[in-house]
């Protein structure tokens, strides 16, 4: 392959799309998660400590803790706390823990910290924050932590609720 002479020079393809510059995104990057009832969020990226996939048997269950606590898990050299994010939210589906591996988004605020674990991670996207929409016809479990949504689908009427990790932090529902 180096020994060709098209590879030195770039012949035999258009140069100037290689070096064309890169169209700065619109909007703020966000991490888009399911959870077990099929619902899609997003949380912004500037909030996220890290995303882990920990094997079930990593996080240890603690008794009689919130029944929103799937455990604790050991985040290098720190015990942060594991929930169920769509339980929290109100969904009655609990997130599969019969799998090899859980999506946990650890997301932090002064110095507490929660692994949220969810259905699936689907990736990052640029989102602009200005299309957000007042939530509509959300579950009154849910509304308090949703900074608002993006209308996907307006024929299948889809959504892509942005959540605010600090309430969810904050919340007095990890007491109960």
């Amino acid at each position: 392959m180096v020994g060709n002479p098209d590879f030195l020079t770039g012949s035999g393809h258009d140069q100037a799309a290689e070096f064309q510059e890169l169209e700065s995104p619109e909007g703020e990057l966000h991490l888009r998660f399911y959870v077990p009832s099929g619902n899609e969020f997003a949380l912004p990226a500037t909030g996220i400590k890290e995303v882990l996939e920990p094997s079930p048997n990593q996080i240890t269950a603690i008794p009689n803790a919130s029944p929103l606590l799937l455990g604790t898990l050991n985040y290098r050299g720190r015990v942060i706390w594991v929930s169920d994010l769509g339980q929290f939210l109100g969904d009655l589906t609990p997130v599969n823990t019969d799998r090899s591996e859980i999506p946990v988004i650890a997301v932090e605020d002064q110095d507490t910290m929660l692994g949220l674990a969810v259905d699936r991670i689907v990736d990052m996207d640029w989102l602009d924050v200005d299309q957000l929409q007042m939530p509509t016809n959300v579950p009154d479990a849910m509304a308090p932590f949703l900074r608002g949504e993006w209308l996907l689908d307006p024929e299948s009427n889809k959504f892509l609720r942005l959540l605010d990790q600090v309430a969810i932090l904050r919340s007095a529902r990890w007491a109960a």
